[in-house]
């Protein structure tokens, strides 16, 4: 039953990556073109950059005062958190699952 809800958090993490895949690009395109200054704080090639994750993950697009932006990244913020939670749940249901059984 164990490694039943270790899938289902691996499942809520697979959705969480369909939604950034969506959300997260949509918002860089925003940023490129309409807030360069941003672009040059999340680096070049931001998609799947360790400073740009951190940089949505910590909010920073609110710094813009761009609601159009912040319509955009902020599901890509959600689905950021709902992958990381995701694969962290199912993880640590596996190692439990793994030490009960033997």
């Amino acid at each position: 039953m164990i490694l039943f809800f270790a899938l289902l958090a691996l499942a809520l993490a697979i959705a969480g990556a369909t939604a950034f895949v969506i959300f997260w690009p949509l918002a860089l395109v925003h940023i490129r073109d309409r807030h360069p200054e941003a672009g040059a704080a999340i680096g070049p090639f931001p998609f799947l950059n360790p400073k740009a994750l951190w940089w949505l993950l910590r909010g920073g697009y609110y710094a813009t005062g761009d609601r159009n932006l912040s319509g955009l990244a902020t599901p890509a913020r959600v689905s950021l958190l709902t992958i990381i939670a995701g694969l962290v749940m199912s993880g640590l249901l596996w190692a439990i699952a793994t030490t009960l059984t033997g």
